[in-house]
């Protein structure tokens, strides 16, 4: 299993690169939704760890593999970019999957 990366910023991709970590710097939603058809089509690709801006970017289309595939499993990460505010990211992510609002 895998570990990829999808940012929108150099920093982030070079310090994933320094873990070992492979991936790709994209900046448009039509960039971002290439990257993880493509991500999604590597049977070896275990997770995704994504930029919170790219998420923001495409949420209705990353939601979408979150909730109707296994695997991959999508993680949001915060960048410099970032605001970090995962509480309501993680109470907006099981909203949309069970309903209860947290």
């Amino acid at each position: 299993m895998q570990f990829y990366v999808i940012s929108d910023n150099i920093d982030t991709r070079m310090g994933m690169r320094l873990a070992g970590i492979d991936g790709v710097v994209v900046h448009e939603e039509e960039e971002v939704r290439n990257a993880l058809r493509n991500a999604l089509a590597n049977r070896s690709i275990g997770v995704i760890l994504m930029t919170e801006k790219l998420v923001r970017l495409c949420d209705s289309f990353v939601y979408d593999i979150k909730l109707n595939r296994k695997t991959p499993l999508i993680v949001e990460i915060p960048d410099r970019h970032g605001t970090s505010q995962i509480t309501q990211t993680i109470s907006r992510y099981v909203s949309d999957a069970i309903g209860v609002t947290i």
